[in-house]
C-alpha cells in the first residue's frame, strides 16, 4: 500500500496572504508609492443603487421595446464604467511619506503628519484620510505639489506611540466607486509622562554647588548681563534702572557668579510607585526649566549632568518617557 503523504492534504491557501496584506499590512519604512498592487476598488452604496436602477431601466426598456430607453440605459452604464478609471487614477501613483510627529504628554492628543506628493501633471481631487471607521480629512492635491495631512491619536500612556493602520481613499468623480489603500508607515511619537498636578517645591537644597548669588573664583565684579529676577536674589543685584524703565524685575549677573545646580533624584521620592515618581519628576523638570535653573536628572542606571535650556529639558523628558522600556 502506498505511503500516505500528509503534505498533499494541506494545500497552501492563496487567500490568506492576500487577506493578511489587506487587513494587517506590515510596517513600512520610507516613502510609499500607491501602485496597482496596493489599490482596491469596489462600488459604494450609491453605486449599488445606481446599478439596481440601471437594471430596472433595462428590464423596462426591453419589456416595452423602447429603443430610446435602451439608449439611455447603456449611456448611463457607460458613464459608470468610465468613472471606474477616473476614480482609480485619482489615487494611483501618489507618493506617501511620514512627517515629523511632535512629542506630547500622556493624556493629550499626539499629532502625526503625512506628506502626499502628486508627481503627475493631473490634479487630484477629494483625497480622503481615514483611520478606523472615521474619516479625518479631505484635501485636493495640485499637480507637482505636496500636501500635508494631519491626524491625531489619543496618547494614553508614556513611551513610543505608533498610530497603526490608516487608509487613503477617494470616491471622485461620481461617488459610485471607492478606491482605497491601507498603509502602516513606520512612524512614532514620543509621549512624555503626565506631569503631576499637585504642587511640590523643587528640591533646591539638593545641590552640589554654591547657592545662587555666591561667588566662586575671581572676576566677581565683571558684569556679564541681565536675567529675570528669581526668588532669593539679593536686592543689591537688582537692576533698578531697568525697573524704572518698566522693563520688569531684572538681576545683574557677574562672570564670577555661580549658578545654582539642583538634582532631580529618583531616590528623593520614596514611597511612590514608578508612574507617580515619573509624573513628579516630569513636573520638576518643567518647573526647573521655567525658572531657568541648572538641573540634572538621576534615574536608576541613568544620569544626566546638570545643564539648562530647551535641549536639557528635551533630554530629561525623553529619559522619563522611555524609562523601563526596551530600547
Amino acid at each position: 500500500m502506498a505511503e500516505f503523504d500528509g503534505s498533499k492534504r494541506r494545500r497552501p491557501s492563496l487567500r490568506i496572504p492576500f487577506l493578511e496584506r489587506v487587513l494587517r499590512p506590515a510596517q513600512e519604512n520610507g516613502p510609499v508609492i500607491l501602485t496597482q498592487g496596493r489599490l482596491y476598488i469596489l462600488p459604494t452604496r450609491h453605486g449599488l443603487i445606481y446599478a439596481l436602477m440601471l437594471l430596472v431601466m433595462l428590464l423596462g426598456a426591453i419589456n416595452y421595446a423602447n429603443s430610446m430607453g435602451l439608449v439611455l440605459t447603456f449611456l448611463l452604464a457607460s458613464l459608470a464604467v468610465v468613472s471606474i478609471l477616473h476614480t482609480y487614477r485619482n489615487l494611483a501613483q501618489l507618493r506617501v511619506e511620514a512627517g515629523k510627529a511632535d512629542p506630547a504628554f500622556a493624556g493629550q492628543e499626539a499629532n502625526f503628519h503625512l506628506l502626499l506628493d502628486n508627481p503627475s501633471t493631473r490634479p487630484r481631487f477629494a483625497i480622503g484620510l481615514g483611520r478606523g471607521k472615521s474619516t479625518i480629512a479631505y484635501s485636493d492635491i495640485a499637480a507637482g505639489n505636496p500636501t500635508r495631512f494631519e491626524f491625531s491619536v489619543p496618547a494614553t500612556e508614556r513611551g513610543l506611540l505608533h498610530p497603526g493602520r490608516f487608509s487613503l481613499f477617494s470616491t471622485f468623480p461620481l461617488g459610485l466607486f471607492r478606491v482605497w489603500a491601507h498603509l502602516n508607515l513606520d512612524m512614532s511619537c514620543l509621549v512624555y509622562p503626565r506631569p503631576a498636578v499637585e504642587t511640590m517645591p523643587l528640591p533646591l537644597g539638593n545641590s552640589d554647588t554654591p547657592q545662587q548669588g555666591q561667588a566662586q573664583g575671581d572676576g566677581q565684579d565683571d558684569f556679564s548681563g541681565l536675567r529675570g529676577y528669581r526668588t532669593g536674589d539679593g536686592l543689591r543685584h537688582v537692576a533698578w534702572k531697568a525697573v524704572a524703565q518698566e522693563r520688569g524685575m531684572l538681576t545683574k549677573q557677574f562672570s564670577g557668579e555661580a549658578a545654582q545646580e539642583i538634582w532631580l533624584d529618583w531616590d528623593s521620592l520614596p514611597g511612590m510607585d514608578t508612574e507617580a515618581r515619573l509624573s513628579r519628576l516630569t513636573r520638576w523638570v518643567l518647573d526647573a526649566d521655567r525658572a531657568g535653573l541648572c538641573y540634572g536628572l538621576k534615574l536608576p542606571g541613568l544620569q544626566h549632568p546638570p545643564a539648562h535650556g530647551r535641549e536639557q529639558m528635551r533630554r530629561c523628558l525623553q529619559a522619563l518617557a522611555l524609562f523601563g522600556h526596551a530600547p
